[in-house]
Order: C-alpha cells, then structure tokens, then sequence
C-alpha cells in the first residue's frame, strides 16, 4: 500500500513538473504548487470521464481529452490554443525526463497528471 502510494507521489510529481514547464512556456507562469493541484485535479479528471466514457470507440478518448483541456484551460489563461499548447509541452517535458529516469533505471515509464504518459 505504501509503495503504491509512493509511486503516485512521485508520478504526481513529474505529471506536475511538466504542466509547470509547460505553463511557463506558453503562459509564463511560475508556481510549481499550483501546477501540483492542477496534475492532482487533471489525474482525478481524466480518470473519472474516463471511466464514464472512455469506452466508446474514438468518441471517448476525445472526450476525456477535451474534459483535460477545459481543466488546463480553466486553470491558467488563456484559451484552448493555449491550453492546448501547454499539454503539449507538458506532455513532451514529462516524456523527456520520464525518458532519462527510465534509462537510470530509478523508475518507470509512466506518470499522474499528464495523459498519455
């Protein structure tokens, strides 16, 4: 039980890493405390509409990706260019540090807070 919740930390962690840099990128926003509530909050969402409908075939994924955006966009400002824009080096920010923790062999390759990783 411990572990796992271990784990989730740590993931939190990085999926929160990444929505900072990727908030300071596009929205030029520095406040790693509030990209942690924002990748809590993005976890929480992403799992709950997917769970309702992540199942239906293309239209689902789509959904819970739009639920996702709508979270950042409401978040940070901006609208869905830049909501969008700040998943998307989120996401490539997670990938690269989640890449070199990977081959260090400290953890694996997954992470909370930011889809598709």
């Amino acid at each position: 039980m411990i572990d796992s919740f271990v784990v989730f930390v740590v993931s939190l962690l990085i999926g929160a890493l990444g929505i900072h840099f990727g908030a300071r990128v596009v929205a030029d926003i520095s406040d790693y405390t509030y990209a942690v509530w924002t990748a809590l909050f993005g976890a929480i969402v992403w799992s709950v509409v997917g769970f309702f409908v992540g199942w239906i075939p293309l239209l689902g994924p789509a959904i819970v990706l739009l639920a996702y955006l709508a979270l950042i966009k409401r978040r940070y400002p901006g609208g869905w260019i830049d909501a969008a824009g700040i998943t998307l080096v989120a996401w490539l920010a997670v990938v690269v540090v989640l890449y070199v923790l990977a081959t260090a062999g400290v953890t694996t390759f997954d992470a909370a807070g930011v889809p598709g990783t």
